[in-house]
């Protein structure tokens, strides 16, 4: 029987968790350090990159061969680095062109909790979704005893992946199209494992955006999702006393690709550059093409790239600017656009996905993709220290309203419980092409 105060024992895994830049490690932080705080045992399994952690929570480290590492991706690995049949897959699909470590990851998981399923409750799968997760879904006599019901898993998904695969291959030529639909092959696994996952328990995401593209491009029953918004450490990213850079504008890219709007964003600066002086900062490792379009642009003085930046720094570095802007042409949330308000920078966003949702009336919002509009925008803003002093205002109030990882913790909580009750009291199972045909007329 599941006890309601009863603490629990949580096993929250994370396929892959950058520490400072990207939602997946800042929401395994944040999350397994409130859950500790609430009393209940947190041990978090990732892959590398692994997340730094807060003293309480426990991390279990599941290595997989780290394909995609700074600086050397797509790397070949030497024959001694082969541990098992699991990473010879990992490579052959890297050279296949698909991206394997949703999957892998999931075996590699499933193999490290078979041994210890009784010590947990339940899981709590971050954005994985790989085929692995079914297993520990069903009963094995060798994990818990003959007739002990299997762990139940909850599974976050922050957005589909599939808006990103359409995003970008809508920017692509034919060519570029085919290598990158082999890339995205694993977008039809998640769909798969995030059917049979709702059927057992709930699946949570962080806004309504994201619950109606989940409910349309996986065929979840909108029922079987729940909205739980993701919060910011205002212990860390809070305004400061020191006086903001004049002119700095601010954006973080945690994956430089189409789907993340940096073009447009260079070419708004390029056309303020001209009349006005203002410099760019975006924090996260620029693409070849993003670094041509740059020098294309005349920006060589006007641009800077910053990488691995520790807490303090980042933090800091947020409250400097007198401009944030997430150009993204799509955001299930943006972690970023919660920082930037918290840090008390006036922001410009794009009116796109769940960033309306977010921001509410605490930031400027513009068409994603129209660098004509994001220019006139930060112009008007650039020459309006009240303006951008009234936007400040409002975001700090909504972050303070809003956006607490307490909060989040609490009510992710309450999902844990419900998966164990419906664990407990399984449902009449219903055929699948009917769920489906209801949850797509729903949403």
């Amino acid at each position: 029987m599941v006890t309601r105060d009863r603490p629990l024992r949580i096993a929250l895994l994370s396929y892959r968790s950058k520490p400072h830049c990207g939602g997946q490690g800042v929401y395994v932080r944040h999350l397994s350090r409130e859950l500790d705080v609430l009393g209940h045992q947190v041990e978090v399994f990732s892959g590398q990159p692994y997340p730094e952690l807060d003293p309480g929570p426990r991390l279990t480290q599941i290595p997989s061969l780290d394909l995609y590492r700074d600086p050397d991706p797509f790397r070949t690995p030497h024959w001694g680095e082969y541990r098992d049949w699991i990473d010879v897959l990992e490579t052959v699909m890297m050279w296949g062109g698909a991206f394997p470590e949703p999957l892998t990851f999931s075996i590699r998981a499933r193999r490290a909790l078979a041994a210890r399923a009784g010590d947990f409750d339940v899981v709590h799968d971050n954005q994985g979704l790989g085929y692995g997760l079914l297993g520990l879904g069903r009963p094995k006599s060798s994990w818990r005893g003959p007739g002990r019901p299997a762990l139940p898993v909850v599974a976050s998904i922050h957005h589909p992946i599939s808006v990103d695969r359409r995003i970008e291959l809508a920017a692509l030529g034919p060519l570029d199209r085919l290598s990158r639909r082999r890339w995205y092959g694993f977008v039809r696994m998640q769909a798969r494992v995030a059917r049979r996952l709702a059927r057992s328990g709930p699946l949570i995401t962080v806004s309504d955006s994201s619950r109606r593209d989940i409910c349309r491009d996986f065929k979840v029953p909108p029922e079987r999702v729940r909205v739980i918004p993701l919060g910011v450490d205002t212990r860390v990213f809070r305004p400061r006393e020191a006086v903001r850079v004049p002119g700095r504008i601010l954006a973080v890219a945690s994956a430089d690709s189409a789907l993340k709007g940096t073009s447009t964003l260079l070419q708004a600066v390029a056309k303020l550059a001209t009349d006005r002086d203002a410099h760019l900062v975006i924090v996260g490792r620029p693409a070849p093409a993003t670094e041509r379009l740059a020098a294309q642009l005349s920006l060589a003085d006007r641009v800077t790239f910053t990488h691995g930046l520790d807490d303090e720094a980042f933090s800091a570095l947020l409250a400097s600017a007198e401009i944030a802007v997430v150009p993204s042409l799509y955001e299930g949330f943006s972690l970023p656009a919660v920082e930037h308000m918290a840090s008390g920078t006036p922001l410009v966003a794009s009116r796109s996905g769940a960033l309306p949702e977010v921001t509410g009336d605490a930031a400027t919002l513009v068409t994603p993709g129209d660098s004509e509009e994001l220019a006139a925008v930060l112009r008007r803003l650039h020459d309006s220290p009240t303006e951008r002093a009234a936007l400040a205002d409002r975001a700090v109030r909504r972050v303070g309203e809003r956006f607490a990882w307490p909060a989040v913790a609490q009510a992710t909580v309450t999902q844990y419980r419900e998966a164990m009750r419906s664990r407990e009291t399984p449902r009449s199972p219903e055929p699948l092409q009917s769920r489906e045909a209801r949850g797509t007329a729903a949403c």
